[in-house]
């Protein structure tokens, strides 16, 4: 009777061992169920039920991002200077980019405003093309260059600024001080669709 009482006990705690082995290693709940009519060496697994939360850095991200940073994501904002829409964009910029039309147009077309915004960011990924391939992943002028943060100092300052810092370490700032460093900082970690 102690034999089997032994076997019994022993096969039970080499179950657990194995049971909770497994479990750690696949992470997954054990629920050990000990019913009459079930022998007591059965176990159920359950998968962990875990909410994760998965931050984006895509181009969609990015514009999120870069629309909140601007204007609130807000497509009728005008701010003091007179940049509108979401991404505060000038006269002069939305005509380097062949969108001539009203103010009042640009603020009541969310579509066109996107459309300014690739192609700006298409614009100005032509000009600082060759500086990103050659910087990229790299300090300059103590910043990590990466091709977001370039873009989205570019949408700041423009393309020829960018390049100037690029050239002599120069930092544009806008009306506001915000420079096209912080820029190249604050947006540096998202992968673009260019």
């Amino acid at each position: 009777m102690k034999n089997v009482i032994l076997t019994i006990v022993v096969s039970l705690a080499s179950t657990f061992v194995m049971a909770f082995t497994l479990a750690a290693r696949n992470e997954v709940a054990v629920t050990v169920k000990l019913e009459p009519e079930r022998p007591l060496a059965l176990l159920e697994f359950t998968p962990k039920a875990e909410i994760v939360k998965i931050k984006r850095f895509d181009h969609e991200a990015y514009l999120e991002a870069l629309g909140n940073f601007e204007s609130g994501n807000s497509y009728t904002k005008v701010n003091r200077f007179g940049y509108m829409g979401r991404y505060q964009f000038g006269k002069a910029t939305l005509k380097a980019v062949d969108i001539n039309v009203s103010k009042k147009t640009f603020l009541n077309s969310p579509d066109l405003q996107e459309e300014a915004m690739q192609r700006l960011m298409l614009s100005n990924y032509k000009t600082l093309k060759r500086y990103i391939k050659k910087y990229e992943g790299k300090v300059h002028h103590g910043i990590l260059v990466t091709k977001s943060g370039v873009l989205a100092a570019a949408h700041l300052g423009g393309a020829g600024n960018v390049r100037r810092w690029f050239r002599n370490g120069k930092n544009f700032a806008d009306g506001n001080g915000t420079k096209i460093t912080s820029y190249m900082k604050i947006f540096k970690s998202y992968q673009l669709d260019i």
